[in-house]
């Protein structure tokens, strides 16, 4: 699989057209070149605070390098007995939600022929400590729910066809939906 760039691509969204196109069409003449692999590598810092490297991923057949490495830094604030020093988990997954439906919308947008002069959001999930805690084994330990408001400079009529985007992202399909998540845990 192929990307390239020219000073002549079409662009919606700022989105090169031709590129995205481009590979749409190679996966769909060759569905194994959709198969991906993403990765992370975290190591804990001591107390709350752990960090994640990011540095390439699988794709298209092969192992493909970031450009640059990817550091994630994680912490509890102080009231959860942490040093601030990153933001914790569950606003880590906030963000990848954020950016993930900002990503989804922009794109497919874009291939729609749909202009967005502007998009921001705002999440926030509700979370009872009681349940990480150990406190209340019938309350959740994770969200209860979440939302996300967004605020787009779009055409008026386009609004309802760039919310219905939200359903192309891969977050919130594995947030909505769930998937299988395995931890193994071996001797150092």
């Amino acid at each position: 699989m192929t990307t390239t760039t020219t000073p002549t691509s079409r662009q919606v969204n700022g989105v090169d057209l031709d590129t995205l196109m481009a590979t749409v069409q190679q996966i769909k003449d060759d569905p194994g070149l959709g198969a991906c692999r993403f990765r992370a590598r975290n190591a804990w810092l001591g107390g709350a605070h752990n960090r994640t490297t990011v540095t390439d991923f699988h794709g298209a057949r092969q192992d493909i390098p970031h450009r640059q490495t990817f550091l994630l830094d994680a912490d509890e604030p102080a009231i959860l007995a942490g040093n601030d020093e990153g933001a914790n988990p569950v606003e880590h997954l906030l963000h990848a939600l954020a950016s993930c439906l900002t990503t989804s919308m922009v794109a497919h947008a874009a291939v729609r022929g749909i202009v967005i002069e502007a998009l921001e959001s705002e999440l926030e999930g509700d979370i009872d400590l009681r349940g990480f805690l150990g406190l209340a084994p019938e309350v959740p330990k994770g969200y209860t729910e979440i939302r996300a408001r967004f605020r787009v400079k779009a055409r008026p009529e386009d609004l309802p066809r760039i919310r219905e985007l939200a359903a192309f992202s891969p977050v919130f399909n594995t947030i909505s939906n769930g998937a299988r998540v395995v931890v193994d845990v071996q001797a150092g």
